[in-house]
This record gives C-alpha cells, structure tokens and sequence, in this order.
C-alpha cells in the first residue's frame, strides 16, 4: 500500500463493530469487480502467503461464495459469504463465516454482516465496510484471531492486482 493511500480500521465495542476504510488507486467500476468476481477474488483475497481457490460464486442476493484461503503447505481455511443485498457498483450487503468444505457454516465461530459501500473519491475509490457482529466478545474474538493485520495484507494484495491491471489496460 502506498502512504497515502487512506486505511483507518475503527473498533467500536459498544456498536458490536468495526468499520473499516480503505482507498484504492483504481476507478469505482474496477474495484467493484475485484471484489464480486471470482477470477479476480481468487487472485488477491487472503493475507500473504495464503492463497484463495473459489469452490462457489453465484453473486446475486440469495446467492453465496464459498472459497479456502490455503496455507502454503496445502492447509485450507474455509469460509462462506451469503449475499443478503447488492446494489450495482455501489454497495452489497452479506452474511460472512467459517465454514467446512461442505460449505455448512461453524456455529462456534462469530459471523458478522459485511456491508460493503463504494464511493468515488477523486481518481481513488473509497470502500467502507461496517462489520456487524452479534456481540462485542465476538469483535474481540475476530480482534484477537489477526483480523486488522490480515485484512491490512489482503488489502495490500489488491493494491498490487490493480496496478497490475492498470498496467494492462494502459499498454492494450
């Protein structure tokens, strides 16, 4: 991430929430896609070193992604994210947990709403998430599990796909 790029990772325990606020040198319409593709998530969406392999993506409200951040050793972390709503190029709202390869979702691990907000900022674009949790124990739980320094290295390695991706479109 270059310094002047905007991340503020706010935890209010009071609101069983954390917001977070990230910039990216990329127009609105391409962050978007980097974030509800699966070609593009599986490219840039798990903290170094881990990759990401998408099993599911149907997105659409209703629909969910079920995706394994991988260890380099082969060890696979499964998730789910149910998509509760979306609004084209603006914002989506989705149900996101830990989960088994069957895609059935753990019940001893916290699950938190992601609302997901796209805005213009200048040549940059502003994504702002609200991360809702049922309780201010599961906001430290999620804390204590490396949830600001991995989202801090997933963030990181959109950065470096969308300049990639610039790259590309300037030189086609």
């Amino acid at each position: 991430m270059t310094a002047e790029l905007r991340f503020d990772f706010i935890v209010d325990k009071e609101k069983n929430s954390i917001i977070v606020k990230r910039e990216f040198a990329a127009g609105r319409q391409l962050v978007w896609d980097c974030h509800t593709k699966r070609e593009l998530l599986d490219r840039w969406f798990a903290p170094k070193p881990l990759t990401t392999k998408t099993k599911h993506m149907e997105f659409k409200q209703g629909g969910y992604w079920h995706y394994a951040m991988i260890t380099p050793d082969g060890q696979a972390f499964w998730n789910r994210l149910d998509y509760q709503a979306i609004n084209p190029i603006d914002n989506y709202a989705a149900l996101d947990g830990f989960c088994d390869e069957a895609g059935i979702v753990n019940p001893d691990m916290p699950r938190a709403r992601w609302d997901v907000a796209f805005t213009d900022a200048k040549e940059r674009t502003l994504v702002t998430t609200v991360v809702l949790y049922n309780s201010a124990d599961d906001v430290q739980k999620a804390i204590d599990m490396g949830l600001k320094d991995g989202l801090a290295s997933t963030l990181e390695r959109l950065d470096e796909l969308l300049l990639t991706m610039g790259e590309t479109a300037e030189h086609v």
